[in-house]
């Protein structure tokens, strides 16, 4: 079933949204090429900056990512609400951090009472079409795509495309699809087999909201220092790439979280996600099928989500969806939403919400 673009992200359904592309030919342009021994792992680095980055300029939030060797993903909530508070002087500023600017915008910022009012009519036109863009999905994707493919393409010496097409993206129509995608993100790594543990997660959401976690703590165990020690590796990553001063936000904070400018949150807290996300962890590793009755995480009870189905559905995740994740009432009404009767993954959405019992 194919639906635009402008259907798929729609604010009206919900502000979550997971995002992913992969890199022309499926080829091997962001990790290590075993076959002819290149190794290109600094461009994860590069895309996790520009994510940030671009989410710190933009009224959208990083909820979760995970960049591997061909292809990344990320959860992104946006904040419309921020943007539309935004005085127009703030949304110049952001726009012109990444874009260039407009003669007539340029002449308001320094000699306001030089314009007539046809031209501020014109000025604040433009402003509005920015603010717009800075809470839109698909500029923020096209900022990251586009930069990452120039500057692979200039280290390489050649022209042509970086990625496959551009990126697709699915809407997670409630909170047990963000927390789906979000431990389907984290778990990346994991679930390829490339880790076994969550802190050896380079490149990942999860890692990052470990050590945020850990980084205070004026004693850390094995597994503590362990973590900071990778994420310290990556940090002067960034510093060798000339990447350290360039700002970036927070990820999006979870529910419950000290911050005191928070804007909108997570609907779960820290602990419960990293208990989550820990235990499904451990039970792919182990291939086993599901949790056992005692390790039941909190968070599958508290969205009635059926554990029999949790391990399945996290490991089919992207080939049981397609343009939406939800409950069957909220896929469907996300169908009729684009004159469309039906959605995949209905009939697995009720395996998983409807099936307990």
């Amino acid at each position: 079933m194919t639906i635009n673009r402008e259907s798929q992200v729609s604010l009206d359904a919900t502000p979550f949204y997971h995002c992913y592309v992969r890199c022309v030919r499926r080829a091997y342009l962001c990790g290590e090429d075993y076959e002819t021994g290149e190794n290109f792992d600094h461009r994860k680095q590069w895309l996790v900056s520009r994510l940030r980055f671009l989410s710190y300029v933009y009224a959208i939030d990083i909820c979760a990512y995970a960049v591997m060797s061909n292809h990344y993903h990320v959860v992104l909530h946006v904040d419309k609400a921020r943007a539309d508070e935004w005085s127009q002087h703030e949304v110049v500023e952001r726009w012109l951090q990444l874009y260039k600017g407009h003669m007539l915008v340029d002449r308001w910022m320094t000699e306001p009472a030089a314009l007539d009012e046809a031209s501020l009519d014109v000025v604040h036109d433009i402003i509005e079409e920015w603010r717009e863009r800075l809470s839109s999905i698909s500029w923020f994707m096209r900022g990251v795509n586009e930069k990452i493919a120039r500057m692979a393409n200039e280290e390489d010496g050649i022209k042509g495309r970086f990625w496959e097409g551009r990126f697709k993206s699915q809407a997670l129509l409630d909170e047990a699809a963000v927390l789906s995608c979000m431990a389907y993100v984290d778990l990346n790594p994991v679930r390829a087999g490339m880790v076994d543990d969550l802190i050896d997660s380079d490149f990942t959401s999860i890692q990052q909201r470990l050590f945020d976690y850990v980084k205070y703590k004026a004693i850390k165990n094995k597994d503590e220092k362990r973590l900071t020690k990778q994420v310290n590796e990556q940090r002067q990553l960034k510093t060798d790439l000339d990447l350290e001063n360039l700002p970036e936000a927070s990820l999006m904070p979870f529910d419950g979280s000290a911050h005191t400018d928070i804007h909108a949150a997570l609907p779960f807290t820290r602990e419960d996600y990293f208990d989550l996300v820990d235990k499904t962890g451990r039970v792919i590793r182990e291939d086993k099928r599901g949790f056992i009755q005692s390790e039941i995480p909190t968070l599958i009870s508290q969205l009635n989500i059926n554990p029999n189905q949790w391990i399945e559905h996290i490991q089919s995740f992207s080939k049981r969806y397609a343009h939406c994740v939800g409950e069957s009432d909220n896929i469907l009404n996300f169908a009729a939403y684009n004159n469309k009767a039906w959605c995949k993954g209905l009939s697995c959405s009720r395996q998983l919400y409807e099936g307990v019992g």
